[in-house]
C-alpha cells in the first residue's frame, strides 16, 4: 500500500513519493535525527526476502557513482537522496562516452566486491551535477555456489520481465547462471541507447523482446567506428566473446581514438591570409579579410566552420595542411594571400581537401578597396558552389551587406585583434578602435557588437566598475540590434549583459538561443551560454555547451580553460583538471588556465600546488587583480595568514588609485575563515552587481554553506538554492 506524506518509519518522516515499480515504492523522506533528506525504499511483501541481500550488496560499496546506503529498517532501506534525471539518449558522443566511463567505473567497483547488479537500465542511472549515480541494487547478488546462483537467476528473470526484459543478457533471460559479463551485456544495451536514442532489442511483449536478445542482432549504430566496435563486443550473445571485465571496457573507451562522426555536409577552416605587402600595418587587413570570409561562411546553414582562434593559431607556422585539418576536425581548408597597395588590393585564395591534400579551387581577385566586401562575397559564393552544399533557397548564401568605408573596416579589425588578447590594457585599446570604427561609420553593427563585448569583459574580470561598463555594453548591443536584428554577435553580447549585470537569466537564455539560431558556429555564444547554464546549476547542459564551443574552437585557451570552471562548479574535478591543463598545453604563458587550475587544486585540497599555480597566474598577468586575489586566498587556505593579509593591504591601497572589486577582497577573507568580513565585502559586491557573485554556490564557498547569510545572498541574486 502507498505511504502517505507525514508517515513515520522509525526516525524517518515520509515527505513525498519518488517512484514505484514491480518490487516496491521509493519515497523522499527526512531523517529527523540528522536533519538530512534521504530516499526510503519500501519493498512489496512478496519480495521482502530480498532486503537482506540488497542491504548486503549496497553496504559493501563505497563509490562516488554508486548510491550510498545509510540505514536499514524491518521492511525498508534508507539510501542517499540523489537529485538528477534518468539517463536518456541520444546524447552527443563525447557526453555519452563520459557517462559510460562513470557507469563502467561504478560497475567495476561492484564487481571487485563480488557484486553483480543484474538490473542495469537507464531508469536505474541518474545524471546529476556530479556525474552519474547507479541506483537500485535490488536484484544484485553476491557470487555464491552454483546452486544458489541458479535459484537467484530464476528469481531475477521473473522480476526483470516485469519491466526490464530489454536490458537482460541472454544467459539471464534463459535463467542460466550469470557473472560480471552479464552486466557488461546490459551496459552495452544502455550504451547503445545513449548513442542512438533507441533500444537495440525490441518487441511487442517481454517474450518477443527476449527472443530478439537471444536470436537477433541490433540495427547498426550511426556512430564512430571505435564506438560501434565497443558496443558490438559488449552485445555478443556468448559471454566468452564479450569484454571479460569492466576494466577492459574502460580501457577501450579511454584508449580508442573516438571522434564524433560528422553529422552532415562538409566543414571548413579559414586560415589567416598571408600579408604579401611588406607593411606590418597591412597585417590587420590580411587577417581581417580572412576573418570576414570566415564570418560570412558561418552564416551558411549546413556548414561547420572552425572558429577564428583555432584557425589563426596556425599563422606563420609551416604545418602540413592535412595535420591542420585533423587538429581542427574539418574536411576543407581555405588559405590565401593579400597584397595591398594604395587603394588597390589583390587577393588570392585556394581551397584544399583534407582527405587527399588536393587543391580543388583557386583564384585571384584585383579590386579597389571600396569593393572589398564584393571580394568576400564572391569567395564565399564560390566556396558554397565548390563544396556543393545542399542549401535551400536564399538561406544558402551569405546575406548581402551594406558597404563600409575602408577606414571603419580596418578600425573594426584592429578592435577585434586586441579584444582577442583579453587583458585589461588590450581591451581598453580595442574599445578605442571600435569607437573609431563607429565614428567613421555610425551604422556599423559589428563595431557596436565588438564594443559591447569589450565593455562586458572589462566588467567580468573586475577591471572597471560594473556601473560604468555594463550600461555602455547594453547601449552598444541594443544599437547593433537596431541596425541589424539578425546579427548573432549582438544577441550574444546583450545576453552577456543580461547575465552578468541584470541577473535576468530568463531573458539572457532567450537571447543566447536567438544568437545560436542565427549562427550555430559562434563559439563564444556557446561558451557564454554554458556560463549561464552553470550559474543556474544546469551542469549537464553547461558541459554540453562548452564542449560544442571547444569542438568549434579546439585551440582556444579561454574556451578550454573555461570548461575547467564549469567542471569545478559541477564538482567534477578530474575533468576540471584536464580542461585547465589543456589550456596550459596550448599556451603555457596564458594566465587564465593557471588560475582555473589553481581553483581546481584548491577544491581538491592540494593547497601547495594551488599556491604555485596562483603565483604563475599573477606573474604572467603582470599582477591582474583577479589573479592577485586568488593568490591571497591560496595563502590563506594553506595557513599563511600574514601573506594573505598583505595581499588585502595591497588591494586596499590600490583601490585608492583605481577600481578594485570588493569580491576580490571578500575572497581572501573566505580563505582566512573570517566570515563576518567576508560577508561584509560580499554584500558590497552584491550592491555593485559584481558579475563574480554569480559564482557563490561553487566549492570556494563551502565553508560558508551553513551560514544563513549565504543562502540569503543567493536568494537575493536570484540563483537556485
Amino acid at each position: 500500500m502507498p505511504v502517505s506524506p507525514g508517515t513515520r518509519l522509525g526516525p524517518y518522516e515520509i515527505l513525498a513519493p519518488l517512484g514505484a515499480g514491480g518490487m516496491g515504492e521509493v519515497y523522499k523522506a527526512k531523517d529527523t535525527r540528522l536533519g538530512r533528506t534521504v530516499a526510503i525504499k519500501l519493498l512489496h511483501s512478496a519480495h521482502s526476502g530480498r532486503f537482506e541481500r540488497e542491504a548486503r550488496a549496497i553496504s559493501a560499496l563505497n563509490h562516488p557513482h554508486i548510491c550510498t546506503l545509510h540505514d536499514i529498517g524491518p521492511d525498508y532501506l534508507v539510501m542517499e537522496y540523489v537529485e538528477g534525471s534518468p539517463l536518456r539518449g541520444p546524447m552527443p558522443p563525447q557526453e555519452a562516452i563520459h557517462a559510460a566511463l562513470e557507469i563502467a567505473a561504478a560497475l567495476e567497483a561492484a564487481h571487485a566486491k563480488g557484486i553483480i547488479h543484474r538490473d542495469l537500465k537507464p531508469a536505474n542511472i541518474l545524471l546529476t551535477p556530479m556525474g552519474v549515480k547507479v541506483l537500485d541494487f535490488g536484484l544484485a547478488k553476491l557470487q555464491e555456489t552454483p546452486e544458489a546462483e541458479e535459484t537467484a537467476a530464476h528469481h531475477t528473470q521473473a522480476g526483470s520481465i516485469l519491466g526490464t526484459a530489454a536490458y537482460m543478457s541472454p544467459e539471464q533471460a534463459e535463467g542460466k547462471p550469470v557473472d560480471a559479463r552479464s552486466d557488461i551485456f546490459s551496459f552495452g544495451v544502455v550504451f547503445y541507447e545513449m548513442l542512438s536514442g533507441r533500444r537495440p532489442f525490441t518487441g511487442d511483449t517481454p517474450i518477443s523482446v527476449i527472443a530478439a536478445i537471444l536470436h537477433k542482432d541490433p540495427q547498426p549504430l550511426d556512430a564512430a567506428p571505435d564506438l560501434v566496435r565497443i558496443v558490438a563486443r559488449c552485445l555478443q550473445k556468448s559471454p566468452a566473446a564479450r569484454f571479460q571485465t569492466m576494466a577492459e571496457v574502460k580501457a577501450a573507451l579511454e584508449g580508442g581514438k573516438i571522434t564524433p562522426v560528422a553529422k552532415s555536409g562538409p566543414s571548413i577552416a579559414v586560415l589567416p591570409f598571408a600579408n604579401m605587402s611588406g607593411d606590418a600595418e597591412n597585417e590587420y587587413f590580411s587577417d581581417g579579410l580572412a576573418e570576414e570570409i570566415l564570418n560570412a561562411l558561418t552564416k551558411l546553414p549546413g556548414l561547420k566552420v572552425a572558429a577564428r582562434t583555432s584557425a589563426f593559431a596556425f599563422k606563420g607556422r609551416n604545418e602540413d595542411i592535412r595535420r591542420i585539418g585533423e587538429t581542427l576536425n574539418v574536411t576543407h581548408i581555405l588559405q590565401g594571400s593579400v597584397r595591398k597597395s594604395g587603394t588597390r588590393v589583390r587577393v588570392s585564395g585556394q581551397l584544399i581537401s583534407i582527405a587527399d591534400g588536393c587543391h580543388i579551387w583557386s583564384d585571384r581577385y584585383d579590386h579597389e578597396m571600396t569593393d572589398i566586401f564584393a571580394i568576400q562575397d564572391e569567395i564565399s559564393r564560390v566556396i558554397v558552389g565548390v563544396l556543393k552544399l545542399k542549401l535551400a533557397g536564399p538561406a544558402g548564401h551569405p546575406a548581402p551587406r551594406l558597404p563600409v568605408p575602408p577606414e571603419a573596416f580596418e578600425s573594426y579589425l584592429k578592435g577585434r585583434f586586441f579584444w582577442n588578447k583579453r587583458t585589461p590594457p588590450d581591451l581598453t585599446r580595442s574599445i578605442q578602435y571600435f569607437l573609431a570604427a563607429i565614428e567613421s561609420h555610425p551604422t556599423y553593427p559589428l563595431a557596436y557588437a565588438g564594443l559591447s563585448d569589450a565593455y562586458v569583459l572589462l566588467g567580468v574580470i573586475g577591471a572597471r566598475p560594473p556601473s560604468d561598463v555594463y550600461p555602455k555594453a547594453r547601449v552598444a548591443a541594443q544599437k547593433a540590434l537596431e541596425i541589424d536584428e539578425t546579427l548573432a554577435e549582438a544577441h550574444a553580447a546583450l545576453a552577456h549583459v543580461l547575465t552578468a549585470y541584470d541577473w535576468n537569466f530568463l531573458e539572457a537564455e532567450k537571447e543566447f538561443k536567438r544568437a545560436l539560431d542565427l549562427n550555430f558556429n559562434y563559439s563564444s555564444a556557446h561558451q557564454w551560454y554554458g556560463h549561464l547554464l552553470a550559474v543556474l546549476r544546469r551542469y549537464q547542459e553547461a558541459v554540453a555547451e562548452i564542449r560544442r564551443a571547444r569542438d568549434l574552437d579546439p585551440l582556444s585557451v579561454p574556451i578550454n580553460a573555461f570548461g575547467g570552471w564549469i567542471y569545478i562548479k559541477a564538482r567534477q574535478y578530474d575533468h576540471a583538471d584536464e580542461a585547465s591543463r589543456k589550456g596550459i598545453e596550448i599556451d603555457a604563458n596564458h594566465p587564465f588556465p593557471h588560475w582555473i587550475l589553481a581553483r581546481c587544486l584548491d577544491a581538491q585540497n592540494e593547497l601547495r600546488e594551488a599556491v604555485a599555480e596562483s603565483e604563475k597566474a599573477v606573474g604572467l598577468s603582470a599582477g591582474t587583480q583577479m589573479f592577485v586575489s586568488q593568490l591571497g586566498y591560496a595563502h590563506a587556505k594553506i595557513g599563511d595568514a600574514a601573506k594573505a593579509r598583505q595581499v588585502i593591504g595591497q588591494l586596499l591601497d590600490l583601490s585608492r588609485e583605481k577600481y578594485v572589486s570588493p569580491y576580490d577582497i571578500a575572497l581572501i577573507y573566505v580563505g582566512l575563515g573570517e566570515k563576518d568580513s567576508a560577508f561584509e565585502w560580499l554584500e558590497k559586491a552584491f550592491q555593485e552587481r559584481t558579475a563574480r557573485v554569480l559564482e557563490l554556490p561553487d566549492p570556494t564557498f563551502d565553508t560558508l554553506r551553513s551560514d544563513p547569510r549565504l543562502n540569503d545572498l543567493i536568494r537575493r541574486i536570484g540563483l537556485p538554492h
